[in-house]
């Protein structure tokens, strides 16, 4: 082996294992990298489910949907305390907007099933709007039984089908 081709892989073994020890070349404390056990910092990873700013946390911890008796499109007590969460979560995140999405299971026709699903949309979004959320912060959409989360004929999978989902936009200018 040439003597130029011996120093150059030495020069990059060099390197990687500079690579090794974040402490070598600035990873350490105090270069502005996140550092969950620096002062100051709770260990809360943005964007992240334990981050009460992100989408993640919004589904996760608040909830995304709620979840409709056959044929009716009127909250119960669960939905509202599920929508009472999203609206407080809108309020002190103004950066988002949201389509709240109506959906229905398979019973019925299509066209039965997108109006019933825009009723369930629409008393989602009514209800934020009555918790002080602004109407142009929102959007309804229907998809009647076209987009069901569970496929078979029981009352189980058709109960989690029966749904208003808010789904976020948004919040993107950090």
């Amino acid at each position: 082996m040439k003597l130029t081709t011996k120093v150059i892989l030495m020069m990059g073994t060099l390197s990687l294992a500079a690579c090794t020890n974040a402490g070598k070349l600035g990873g350490g404390a105090g270069d502005g990298a996140f550092d969950p056990n620096a002062a100051g910092n709770s260990g809360v990873i943005a964007g992240s489910a334990s981050d009460p700013a992100s989408t993640a946390y919004f589904q996760e911890a608040v909830g995304d949907r709620v979840t409709f008796e056959v044929d009716q499109s009127s909250l119960s007590a669960v939905g509202r305390a599920t929508l009472d969460g999203q609206a407080t979560w809108l309020l002190t995140n103004a950066d988002y907007t949201a389509i709240i999405e109506g959906h229905a299971d398979e019973q019925g026709t299509r066209e039965y099933n997108i109006a019933l699903g825009n009723r369930r949309a629409d008393a989602a979004r009514s209800y934020l709007v009555s918790k002080g959320v602004p109407s142009s912060r929102m959007q309804i959409v229907s998809y009647g039984k076209e987009r069901p989360i569970e496929i078979c004929s029981k009352e189980a999978c058709y109960a989690k089908n029966r749904r208003a989902v808010t789904v976020l936009a948004g919040g993107l200018t950090g």
